[in-house]
Order: structure tokens, then sequence, then C-alpha cells
């Protein structure tokens, strides 16, 4: 399966295993709730989507790499012990608590969750000393003498053989006591993850023309050559800053995440012609609604990977605006959310200084945004909404302070125009957002018509959260228009088709 649904899969699974009856006894004992074994190939993102189930679930995660522990930090250190049997006292060997389990009783402690994932990487790479404590550990859940707390659900994950040499095989009498998940590869999955976290548009047109190098291994006489879709991530990033310092990365800046010379080679070209279509065609001009017939006309003459590029240029600037759309909206929300908590304040006890309600819900705010990164709760998009908010309130506590509002009526009236100030600019940046996307639809039309292009267009907007999210609220006729009338299965698969053979 993919590993969007291998996550889902794994969400349901922590569902059923932490599931309660009348009792609070959990309905499947721990004794039955297999470990999950996660196998597929590197960077295909095994290890990125623990983090988001248990951020999702609101579940506490512990996570290992095994192959950086030996069997005494695994299991733990013996030690002598003086016990009494039979009236007889013998030496006994005991173990320390392993690092491990003792790692998962720290996070109960510091997080306040009781119910977790102890997630096990490369756990079938593990060094022949420790093989038989990882095979208890995914038979009894145990490391040395102690167990795994209960409530928390194991996970393990590896590689196939054909990826790594060291990989052991699992017996039968352990895969038989496990929950098997086989993970590939797959493109089109990945770009809507790719879409959320802002993957450079220029590795994301480029897979669209070369799929076939999304994740690739091969054996050569020189070794393994590679690449992988963690390789294609943090090229992305490192391309985006190099952008930002005005740098440009080359094909050997390229080839030191792209672990494939023909790929890296490839990919530095076309990024140098993403670049040079970039300044060529004003994709921003485009989106204010300027649409020149050169342009058009060049189009027409234009092979196939250029009409794709600016297609996905036109994609990039429009997934800007959305992703900005939809964070100030989740800021909107969150803001909101904390001015209620202020109103009740107020309502509650209107002899304190409003300034001094609104400092406190400021605070809580911020130990709230600490309590969840430290918990793991939030990634980074969601400890910056935080701490924006944060900002925003203590500002207006200064304010407030300044104009001597001291009044609760006069300072809920006063915050009540603040955030109808930053509502009014959503609207506006909504309104923008619109008009680029109209725009966007006449070039295409004029450009494109109902072609190939329009299908990627369309298919596109279908695939990124930002764009979906926007496309809810905002009624594009042409959207589902083309929408509908397109046949995707059967286009896209022809669009598909004709990228191969390129």
């Amino acid at each position: 399966m993919n590993i969007k649904r291998a996550k889902e899969e794994i969400k349901d699974t922590a569902a059923a295993y932490l599931l309660k009856d009348d009792c609070g006894e959990y309905v499947i004992p721990s004794i039955r709730q297999r470990p999950v074994l996660l196998i597929g190939p590197p960077g295909v993102g095994k290890t990125q989507i623990m983090e988001q189930i248990a951020r999702e679930c609101g579940l506490g995660l512990v996570a290992y790499t095994i192959t950086h522990h030996t069997r005494q930090s695994a299991v733990g250190l013996p030690f002598i012990e003086h016990k009494v049997y039979g009236g007889k006292e013998y030496a006994v060997t005991e173990y320390t608590m392993s690092e491990i389990v003792a790692s998962v009783y720290d996070r109960i402690r510091d997080t306040g969750l009781k119910e977790g994932i102890l997630f096990i990487d490369e756990i079938n790479c593990v060094s022949e000393t420790l093989a038989p404590a990882m095979l208890q550990f995914l038979q009894c859940k145990t490391f040395g003498t102690h167990k795994i707390p209960e409530g928390w659900i194991i996970v393990a994950a590896g590689n196939p053989p054909e990826y790594n040499k060291s990989v052991r095989e699992f017996d039968v009498v352990t895969l038989d006591r496990i929950k098997k998940i086989t993970v590939e590869p797959d493109l089109k999955v990945w770009k809507e993850y790719a879409y959320a976290q802002n993957i450079h548009p220029a590795v994301l047109s480029y897979l669209d023309i070369r799929p076939q190098y999304f994740c690739q291994v091969e054996t050569t006489v020189d070794g393994k050559r590679f690449v992988t879709p963690r390789g294609w991530e943090d090229l992305s990033q490192l391309i985006t800053v190099y952008e930002h310092l005005d740098k440009r990365a080359d094909r050997e800046v390229a080839g030191q995440y792209l672990q494939h010379p023909a790929v890296a080679k490839d990919f530095a070209n076309y990024l140098e012609l993403y670049y040079k279509y970039q300044n060529e065609y004003q994709v921003e001009e485009i989106l204010k609604g300027v649409i020149r017939e050169e342009v058009c006309t060049r189009l027409e003459r234009a092979p196939f990977d250029e009409r794709l590029s600016v297609v996905d240029l036109l994609l990039a600037k429009l997934t800007d605006g959305f992703r900005e759309l939809y964070e100030n909206k989740a800021e909107m929300e969150l803001l909101m959310a904390r001015l209620k908590e202020f109103k009740r304040e107020l309502d509650c006890s209107q002899d304190v200084v409003p300034a001094v309600r609104l400092a406190s819900v400021a605070e809580e705010t911020e130990l709230t945004r600490i309590h969840r990164k430290d918990s793991g709760l939030s990634d980074r998009r969601e400890d910056r909404r935080y701490r924006r908010v944060a900002a925003r309130l203590e500002s207006w506590v200064q304010e407030m302070k300044g104009a001597s509002l001291n009044e609760a009526e006069a300072a809920w009236q006063w915050t009540r125009e603040q955030f109808m100030e930053c509502s009014d600019s959503y609207e506006n940046q909504k309104e923008a957002c619109a008009k680029a996307l109209e725009h966007a639809f006449d070039f295409m039309e004029t450009a494109f018509g109902n072609g190939q292009e329009m299908v990627i267009f369309i298919t596109s907007l279908n695939t990124g959260p930002c764009s979906i999210e926007f496309l809810k609220e905002y009624e594009c006729e042409r959207y589902y228009h083309y929408n509908k009338e397109l046949l995707f299965d059967e286009q896209e698969a022809d669009v598909r088709r004709l990228l191969e053979k390129k």
C-alpha cells in the first residue's frame, strides 16, 4: 500500500488497540495487540507519518533507531541482587531498566500522555548480539525483564533486503506475532504531502515530467545509485534557502542529495530551464490579468516540457497565495478562541483591569504553545501560529494600557474592533486569491484551451490541501465546469503515458 493508506491503517490500529470497555480495560488485550511492522524503501516517509499520527491522535511518541544501540543500552546492564530461597541466600543476576523502556516512562512523566507509540526504526538491521532481544521485544513487548507500559503501541520499521545488505529476515514465529504493512512509493500521494510542505515547485514540475525518477535504486559495478522521496524533499529545502541567499543549486549540489549521477545532471539542467521560464513568462503579470499575445504564440510552438513548466509556475504562485490564506484563517480561528476566553474572564470579574486579563490570556497562549511543542503535539507550522497569536495579544495589551482602557465594556469593544480589522484583511486577501485564480483560468483557456495542460492544472488544484480548502469557500464556476467535463481518469492516464515516453 502507499504511505497515505499505511498512515490511516496505523491510526485505525491505534484506535482499535486503545478502545476500552465499560470496565476501563482495553477491548483487545495487550497480548493480542500485535506490533505493527512497516517495510518499505528508505526515504518513503515511514518515520514522518509516525510523528503525524502521534500529533493527530494526541498520543505520546518515543522514537529510536535501533542500529544506534548496543545490547546493554537496549536490554539494560546486569547487577547482582541477593535473594533468599528455601532459607538460603543466593546471588541473582538482575538487570537495570532498558534505556528505551525508561524513555517511555520519561515521556509519560514529561507530557502527561499515558498512551502513546514506541517507534523502533531499522529493526531488521540490528547486530547479531541484539537480534534475540529484538525478537523478544516483538513477541513479548519487553526489553530484558521490563515490559512496555500498557497503553503504548509498538510500531517498527525496516527496509527490504534489496536496499540494505544488513537486513535480517524474521522467522515465521516472529512474523506470526506482528501486523506487517508493506509500503510502496507513490508519487501521486507524495504530491499531496509535497503541496502541504511547500516543496519547491521546480521539484514538483520535474517529477511531473520524469515520474520514473521519484524513487529509484540501481545496483551497478560502481555501487548503488539511488534517489528517494527524502532526497527530493531535502534538496527542495536547500534550493528554497539558496534562492533567499541569491545562490543557485548546480549539478554538484543536486548530486549531494540525488545520489544518481544521471538524475542529478538531468534535474540540474531542468532547474536552469525552470529559472529561465520563470524570468521569461512573468507569471506574476499573468495572475494580475496581463495576457501577452506573444507568450501564447510561443507556448503554441513550445515542447510539452516547457508548457508543463509554465503550468507548474502558475500553480506554484497560486499555491503560495492559498497557503498564506490558509495559515491566516487558522491564525484567525485561534485568535478568536483566545478572545472568547478573554470575554469570559471579563464577564466573570469586571473589577479586574482588562489589560491584565488580556495579558493572562496571552501568557496562557504561550504556555499552551510550549506544552504542545514539548509534547510533540504541534508541528513547526502550528508552533509559529501560536507564537504569532501570542505576540499579537501582547501587542494589544500594550496598546490597551496606552489607551487607558480600564472599563470592561470599552476594552472589549476596542478589542473587537482590532479583530474585525484582522478579519477585513483576511477577506481582502481571499478576494485577491480569487482574482488570481480567475486570471489563471483566463490564461489557461487562451494558451491551452481544453488540452492536457488544463487537465494537469485542474488535477493539481484537486491535490493541494490549501487549494482544496480555498475552493470549498470560493465558488469558481470554471473550476467546477472543467472538473466535471474533463474525464480525468482517461485523460490523466494519457498524459502520464506521454510523460513516461519523454
